[in-house]
């Protein structure tokens, strides 16, 4: 080994050796550490350094009570716009949708009986928000990590607000009627029209307006997340890629195949023709 190269890496041996008490005290490293380190070189240390320092920070040191204040500073604005989600799934519940024309020939495609709901009205934000921020409180009181409780609770509110907000925009401006709107607009099974042939309602209001909300379904507007569908992507492309590459060693070995075949027919033309005697093949016999 050259001297240069023993020399070098006698100070890099040496360095880390003091390296490793830099989570102690700061180590200021100046030029005449080591002249074989570049500048690139101390920058990687250091930043090594910064993550051994990181690494060494334990689980439970980041609660409530010690940092809970700082994070809610640095995603305050994050929770702003999470009241404007509020603010605005608000109006779009009060205000009344688009209202559609409804005649007397469609009804006969409205006229599914009226029943409640199968899945009861409270059981949504117990199964949605209440029962993951549950599991969200008994993995933070094991872990003591406040940065996990905050995005996942922070997650899970913009998951369900988008949602909401993106559906019920959507089934305000359609307007279009459910398909048990006859008995929501007549409930005495009497319908009225006017003379232009529109439904004159004598239900419920609050009924009525829900039964101008049937696109697009809330029960399927957030039945999947993002991550999941984009999975869904990665393994049909990764079955296309396979199959395509099956095909195409399929495709070689065929031409192979027929290669080798054509080999060994022209052999065996030519171990035929070698056959002949000398005289029949310059005589031109075959």
């Amino acid at each position: 080994m050259p001297w240069r190269d023993f020399r070098s890496l006698s100070c890099f041996k040496n360095f880390m050796g003091i390296f490793k008490d830099a989570s102690t005290k700061r180590l200021e490293i100046t030029a005449n550490t080591c002249q074989s380190f570049s500048t690139l070189d101390l920058a990687l240390i250091e930043h090594k350094d910064k993550e051994n320092k990181m690494r060494e920070v334990q689980l439970g040191s980041h609660t409530v009570m010690s940092h809970g204040v700082t994070v809610a500073r640095t995603h305050m604005h994050d929770w702003l716009i999470l009241l404007v989600l509020v603010v605005i799934e608000v109006i779009l519940y009060v205000i009344h949708p688009f209202y559609r024309f409804v005649g007397k020939d469609m009804m006969s495609d409205l006229k599914y009986p009226f029943k409640s709901n199968t899945v009861p009205v409270w059981a949504v934000p117990i199964y949605a928000v209440i029962l993951p921020m549950v599991i969200f409180l008994i993995i933070y009181f094991r872990r003591r990590d406040i940065y996990d409780l905050h995005h996942a609770i922070l997650g899970l509110f913009y998951s369900v607000l988008v949602t909401a907000v993106i559906t019920d925009s959507i089934k305000n401006a359609v307007g279009r009627p459910r398909p048990d709107f006859f008995w929501r607009c007549f409930p005495d099974g009497k319908d009225v029209y006017d003379q232009l042939g529109n439904v004159i309602c004598h239900g419920d209001k609050n009924i009525i307006k829900e039964g101008h909300k049937s696109f697009p379904s809330g029960h399927t507007s957030c039945w999947g997340p993002y991550a999941y569908f984009q999975v869904l992507e990665e393994s049909r492309i990764q079955a296309s890629n396979a199959i395509n590459l099956g095909n195409s060693e399929t495709m070689e070995a065929e031409a192979e195949n027929e290669e080798g075949e054509s080999n060994g027919f022209m052999g065996l033309h030519l171990a035929r023709s070698s056959s002949l005697p000398m005289e029949d093949v310059e005589r031109g016999r075959k």
